[in-house]
């Protein structure tokens, strides 16, 4: 059965290498967010609101690869669903003896059918060329520590991306949350805490009342240069607890979030 659930790549464009007369023919980077441990792992799990207690995830995840592993190096190959994997061995058995030194163990993978079904429901987004484009990867309230896009009032929150740095003199630079009503507020500087390119935190104003909010950073901000032309990325917020099921993901492009 085809999951409901739709995912979304960023992908920045460069010169192909391969044919260097052509250049028109372009190749396609993903966009890094960063890499997951096992911490942000099961963050992520505690984000989607499964009721589970932290310790109860932490010993199903621990118990999960200790599995995986004593099958592994029984000879049993394992399916997850998301990846395929066996053991092979690698080298020349000479005398009929194994030699650590000339033999060794190795595992391979192979992509699963969920995985499949997962990169079948992903769509990529194209948003300019390496190096340029304005994106938000990922956000943190860091009086909670949650990835769900929910935020604090009062306490600090914090994007993740690239070309974040607010800068510039146009009117428009800044930083504003849209309530549901449409009511505007500006986190004016003396609420921000970090402004960078790729990490930009700031304080929620104590004030506003839970509930959704979009999220606008507006910045003229280039590398090395002001841009003539200010770019903005926005993002749907909740402050308090988000809604069931909401993730760390955005939504939209340039003039959007584009993670969606």
């Amino acid at each position: 059965m085809s999951e409901e659930i739709r995912y979304q790549i960023n992908g920045q464009l460069a010169d192909n290498t391969v044919t260097v007369d052509n250049k028109e023919d372009m190749s396609l980077v993903p966009v890094s967010n960063g890499s997951a441990d096992e911490e942000r792992i099961i963050a992520e799990m505690k984000a989607e609101d499964s009721g589970l207690r932290e310790e109860t995830i932490r010993h199903v995840f621990d118990l999960e690869k200790r599995v995986i592993k004593r099958l592994l190096m029984s000879g049993v190959s394992v399916n997850t669903g998301l990846y395929y994997a066996s053991v092979n061995f690698h080298g020349v058995i000479e005398n009929s003896a194994w030699n650590p030194a000339k033999n060794s163990i190795v595992v391979n993978f192979n992509v699963g059918a969920d995985l499949r079904e997962a990169i079948k429901n992903t769509v990529v987004n194209i948003i300019g060329a390496k190096g340029s484009a304005m994106y938000i990867a990922g956000v943190q309230d860091t009086s909670t520590r949650a990835l769900d896009s929910s935020a604090t009032a009062g306490r600090a929150f914090t994007l993740k991306g690239a070309m974040l740095k607010v800068t510039g003199t146009d009117d428009s630079v800044g930083i504003i949350l849209t309530d549901s009503k449409g009511t505007i507020t500006k986190i004016t500087e003396d609420l921000w805490v970090l402004n960078e390119p790729s990490r930009l935190s700031f304080i929620i104003p104590s004030g506003l009342d839970k509930g959704t909010y979009e999220l606008k950073v507006t910045t003229q901000y280039g590398q090395g240069h002001l841009l003539k032309t200010p770019r903005s990325v926005i993002k749907t917020i909740y402050i308090g607890m988000a809604p069931t099921g909401g993730g760390s993901g955005g939504d939209g492009g340039i003039e959007d979030d584009p993670l969606g």
